[in-house]
């Protein structure tokens, strides 16, 4: 099964901090980085989708982020 996830965070080291922690994990990027304002908080945003094959079938309940 391939699991997906959307890694977001403030335009900040966090983010970066973030993706370098799926990616470690063994999750792959997947597609290109994305950037937008978020204008009710005044801030920049970023947001990266990582994908992970993963062994079993998918369960709603599942824990993207502990796989």
């Amino acid at each position: 099964m391939l699991a997906y996830r959307l890694l977001t965070e403030d335009d900040t080291s966090a983010f970066c901090h973030k993706v370098t922690a799926a990616l470690a994990a063994g999750w792959s990027l997947q597609g290109q980085p994305v950037y937008a304002f978020d204008a009710a908080r005044g801030v920049m945003r970023c947001g990266q989708a990582v994908v992970k094959e993963v062994e079993g079938e998918y369960d709603p309940s599942m824990k993207l982020g502990a796989l």
